[in-house]
C-alpha cells in the first residue's frame, strides 16, 4: 500500500513551501534575527500550508543548530519532526475541534508549566483553532498573554474571525493564500515527473482548476488520477470524466451552435448534457470559462498562450478557430447571459429550463431572422405620408430568398437604392459574417448623401455593438462597396423610446470609424414608430412557443 502524495510531498523547510512567500519571508527573517514571538496565528483556506508551516517553524526553533531558518535535518528533533517521523515529545499537536472546552484548556495550561523534556522549547500547535469555545479561549488567555519562556503557541485556523479578539491581539497573524495557478501547475508537473508519470495536454490545468488553488486538494486529485491510470500516461478522456468537467466535443458543439446561431444544434447539445447526467451548474461554469478563453484569444491572439497555461497546441488552435467566428461584443453578451443563467441555476428547481433559456437569450437574433421586413420605397410620393413598416410572414418557416442585385453605377447610388435593397445587403452580410449581421440586422437606412450612409438603430447599445463588434462596420462597408463601388461612411442615429411614437432621432457623436465631425442639421423625417414587432409577441410565439388564449386580444 502506498502513502498519499500530499503526505509524501509535505515540505520539511520553508524553502520548499510554494506560493506563500508573504508568510515564509518574514518568518525566516525573524528566525535569523532571533526575534521570534511567543504566539502565532496562521489563517487561510484549507490545504494551503498552515499546519505544515507550523511544523516547519517548530523544527526551526528546536533544531540543534537553531533557532535557524533552515533546519539541519540531522539532529534528533529534526528527524522526529520530518515527514514520516514519529513526532517529538516537546511539540504537541492538538486537534481543537475535539479538544475545545474549558477542561482541555486547563489541561494544556498545566502541561505548559513543565520544562521541555529535551529540546529548546515546548511548542503547542492548535489546529482548527476556531473550534475552541469562548470559555476555552478565556481559560487559555492568561498563559497565552504571559507564557513561560520555554513555551510557544501556534494557532492554525480557516476562520480567524472566530478566534476571540483578546487571543488574536496577543499573536502575530500571518494570512495564507491560495496558490496561484501558474505556480501550482509547475509544481504538479514536477511531482508527476518524480513519480515517473506523464499526462495528456489539458489534464494538469483541469486538476489545478478543480483544486481551486489548494495544494493538498491538487495532490489528492493527481493521486487519484495516477491510481486510476492503466499506463504511465494519464489519459485526458478518463480524467475529464473522473473530474466531472464538460467534454471538449460537447463544449465545441455548444460554441459552434452559438457562433452559427443554430437553435437546433444548441438545444440538441442541451439534451445531451442532461441525458449524460452532467451537472447543469458545472456545465455553465465550464461554458463561462470557455467564453473567457475565447475572449482572451480574440483580444490577444498568440499572446494569450502566456495566460492560458498548460493548454496544448491542438486545443489552442481550436480556441483560435472558435474565437474567429465571434465578435468581442457577441462574446461579451454571451458571457453575460451565461453568468445570469449560472446565478439563476442555484435557486432553480429545473436546471434544464435554465440551460434552454440561456440558448433562447443567445439565439434570439436567429429566431428574429425569420421575420421578413419590407419598407415602403422612398421613391413613392412624399405626400402619401407613408411610414416605414415591417411585416412578419407567419406562414413561411424560412426567410424569403433575395434576388441578386447587379452592381449599381456610382450615379445610381441614392437613398432609394439603399432602402429598396437593404435586406439584400443584410443577407449578403450574413453570408460573410454572422456576428456582423447579428448586430446590423436591426438597423434601418434613413439617409444617404455624399457617401455618408445614415443608419437608424433601436438603442444606443445597438450603436455601440455595431461599432465595436469585431469589425462589423468594416464588413458591412465591404459588402456595400462590392455592390455599389462606393466606400461609405456611417452616421448613427438612435430612436428614442419614451413613448410609442418618437420625434426625430438625436444625432450621436461620431467615432473614427464613422463620418468625420461636421455640422449637421436635425434630420427632417416623419415620426418613426419604434415599436418592433419582432421583440415582444414574436419571441413569445416563435422562441418560447406561446399561443394566444381564445377570447383574449
Amino acid at each position: 500500500m502506498t502513502t498519499a502524495l500530499y503526505r509524501r510531498y509535505r515540505p520539511d523547510n520553508f524553502a520548499d513551501l510554494i506560493g506563500q512567500t508573504q508568510v515564509t519571508d518574514p518568518l525566516r527573517a525573524a528566525l535569523k534575527s532571533d526575534r521570534v514571538h511567543h504566539a502565532y496565528l496562521f489563517s487561510g483556506p484549507r490545504g494551503c500550508g498552515k499546519t505544515t508551516s507550523a511544523r516547519i517553524l517548530a523544527r526551526c526553533l528546536n533544531c540543534a543548530e537553531g533557532p535557524t531558518d533552515t533546519p539541519c535535518g540531522k539532529c534528533a528533533s529534526c528527524i522526529e519532526l520530518a515527514k514520516g517521523g514519529p513526532g517529538s515529545l516537546d511539540v504537541v499537536e492538538i486537534d481543537a475541534a475535539s479538544h475545545n472546552g474549558v477542561d482541555d484548556a486547563r489541561d494544556l495550561r498545566e502541561r505548559a508549566v513543565f520544562a521541555p523534556a529535551r529540546d529548546r522549547y515546548k511548542i503547542f500547535i492548535l489546529d482548527e483553532a476556531h473550534m475552541v469555545t469562548t470559555q476555552g479561549f478565556n481559560a487559555l488567555l492568561k498563559i497565552v498573554e504571559e507564557p513561560p519562556a520555554h513555551v510557544k503557541f501556534i494557532f492554525a485556523t480557516t476562520e480567524p474571525e472566530k478566534v476571540i479578539g483578546t487571543i488574536r491581539s496577543r499573536t502575530h497573524h500571518y494570512p495564507f493564500r491560495l496558490v496561484p495557478p501558474a505556480e501550482l501547475l509547475s509544481y504538479l508537473d514536477s511531482v508527476l515527473k518524480s513519480e515517473g508519470y506523464s499526462a495528456d495536454d489539458g489534464v494538469l490545468p483541469m486538476v489545478v482548476r478543480a483544486s481551486g488553488g489548494s495544494v493538498r486538494d491538487a495532490l489528492s486529485l493527481l493521486d487519484q488520477l495516477i491510481a486510476g491510470s492503466d499506463t504511465k500516461k494519464i489519459a485526458y478522456e478518463r480524467s475529464i470524466n473522473l473530474l466531472g468537467f464538460t467534454h471538449d466535443n460537447l463544449m465545441a458543439d455548444v460554441i459552434e451552435a452559438f457562433a452559427e446561431l443554430d437553435a437546433a444544434k444548441a438545444f440538441t447539445a442541451v439534451d445531451k448534457i442532461i441525458q449524460s447526467g452532467q451537472d447543469a451548474r458545472r456545465f455553465l461554469e465550464d461554458l463561462l470559462e470557455r467564453i473567457r478563453d475565447l475572449m482572451l484569444v480574440h483580444s490577444l491572439g498568440q499572446d494569450a498562450k502566456a495566460i492560458l497555461r498548460g493548454i496544448g497546441p491542438e486545443q489552442f488552435e481550436q480556441l483560435t478557430i472558435q474565437a474567429a467566428r465571434f465578435g468581442l461584443g457577441s462574446l461579451t453578451q454571451t458571457a453575460e447571459a451565461t453568468a445570469k443563467a449560472l446565478s439563476d441555476t442555484s435557486a432553480a428547481s429545473n436546471p434544464r429550463l435554465q440551460l434552454e433559456l440561456l440558448c433562447a437569450r443567445v439565439l434570439a437574433p436567429a429566431a428574429q431572422a425569420k421575420v421578413v421586413m419590407r419598407e415602403v420605397p422612398a421613391a413613392e410620393p412624399a405626400a402619401s405620408g407613408a411610414k416605414p413598416v415591417m411585416e412578419a410572414k407567419k406562414t413561411e418557416a424560412k426567410p424569403v430568398a433575395a434576388e441578386p442585385v447587379k452592381k449599381a453605377a456610382a450615379g445610381d447610388v441614392t437613398i432609394s437604392f439603399f432602402k429598396a435593397n437593404w435586406q439584400i445587403i443584410l443577407e449578403t452580410l450574413s453570408k460573410q459574417s454572422r456576428s456582423a449581421w447579428a448586430v446590423a440586422f436591426t438597423s434601418k437606412v434613413v439617409d444617404y448623401n455624399d457617401e455618408v450612409l445614415t443608419l437608424l438603430f433601436q438603442s444606443q447599445k445597438d450603436v455601440e455593438a455595431f461599432r465595436n463588434a469585431g469589425g462589423a462596420a468594416e464588413v458591412l462597408r465591404s459588402v456595400i462597396r462590392d455592390m455599389t463601388g462606393v466606400s461609405v461612411k456611417y452616421r448613427a442615429k438612435v430612436a428614442d423610446v419614451p413613448s410609442k411614437v418618437a420625434s426625430a432621432p438625436v444625432i450621436e457623436s461620431n467615432d473614427d470609424e464613422f463620418s468625420e465631425e461636421e455640422e449637421h442639421e436635425e434630420l427632417k423625417t416623419e415620426p418613426i414608430e419604434t415599436t418592433d414587432p419582432r421583440t415582444g409577441e414574436f419571441i413569445l410565439r416563435e422562441v418560447l412557443g406561446a399561443k394566444p388564449i381564445k377570447g383574449q386580444k
